[in-house]
């Protein structure tokens, strides 16, 4: 039910902005909290890369020949290990929906690389787990419809492009209007979020926006990317949303899609706050949610988890 890619390290050098720590103590964490229900995923496929990537971008990735400025576009240096972790990440959103299809929920601990196109990588994202993912799903015959709720503070740029004018694919968008990218594509429906807003504001949108989103897409599946980065504390995120805030949001979307019966695969996004165990905090409080309506965590595991 929990997918994690924590073993397959992304070397970067010292003082990266990019918080690759995050990923070993939120899985430490898990560990403690639902260790038996973690399984180490499996990387992704050419073939299952190539129904969300262009074969050319693929090959350039794998080999290591993608040119200067493709890497800084992507934000990382080349090396075996960022491919590895790459397909990792992407085949932990695979496991997650084919659990989630099973049992209801599935969960990786890593992906929302949502900033992916389909020959290119961007923003810290080399392939899209999310359309990955979900091209999968339609492939294998286990979902016709899918909804894509992005509540990373960036917009899923990336997964809007590769699922432009798709109507078997719903991506709602709920981003930050002057954040990153500063060059917005269309999702079906995108809500954009002025710097510092709140909770009250965002949970209202939210309530509003959602029931919409799930109306327009009559999914057979849901992948919902939980980013950390609307939190008031987000290096990157410029909104105002505190942790409270931020677990009502996770409440809001899972109780929505479970009133419905509608299976969700969860990512964790993006995070960026000066305090690695801030981001931590706010996924561990996203897992322990999803784990509790699932019935796999008991309500008072979920309270002190969420603290």
């Amino acid at each position: 039910m929990i997918y994690t890619s924590n073993a397959f390290v992304l070397p970067l050098p010292a003082g990266h902005r990019f918080p690759m720590a995050k990923y070993a103590r939120l899985a430490e964490r898990i560990t403690r909290l639902a260790g038996p229900l973690m399984h180490v995923a499996d990387a992704a496929t050419d073939a299952e890369l190539l129904r969300a990537h262009d074969a050319g971008y693929v090959d350039a990735v794998s080999r290591g020949t993608l040119d200067e400025r493709a890497l800084r576009r992507i934000g990382f240096p080349w090396s075996p290990a960022m491919v590895e972790r790459s397909r990792r990440s992407a085949g932990a959103t695979l496991a997650a929906c084919r659990s989630a299809l099973d049992r209801g929920v599935g969960i990786n601990l890593a992906g929302g690389t949502h900033h992916a196109h389909r020959a290119h990588g961007e923003g810290f994202c080399v392939f899209n787990d999310a359309a990955v993912a979900a091209r999968a799903m339609q492939a294998e015959g286990l979902a016709r419809r899918v909804l894509v709720v992005d509540l990373d503070v960036h917009q899923g740029d990336g997964t809007a492009a590769i699922f432009l004018g798709d109507a078997t694919v719903t991506t709602l968008s709920v981003h930050g209007r002057q954040n990153f990218p500063f060059r917005k594509m269309a999702s079906a429906i995108d809500v954009e979020l002025d710097d510092g807003t709140t909770d009250d504001v965002y949970l209202a949108t939210l309530a509003t926006v959602l029931p919409r989103a799930i109306d327009r897409a009559r999914p057979d599946l849901a992948i919902y990317l939980a980013g950390a980065d609307p939190f008031e504390g987000d290096r990157l995120g410029r909104l105002g949303l505190t942790k409270a805030g931020l677990a009502d949001r996770d409440r809001m979307v899972l109780d929505r899609l479970a009133a419905l019966g509608i299976p969700v695969a969860i990512a964790m996004a993006g995070g960026y706050a000066e305090d690695v165990d801030d981001v931590v905090d706010i996924h561990i409080a996203t897992v322990a949610l999803a784990l509790e309506r699932a019935g796999a965590l008991p309500c008072a595991e979920v309270a002190v988890a969420a603290c």
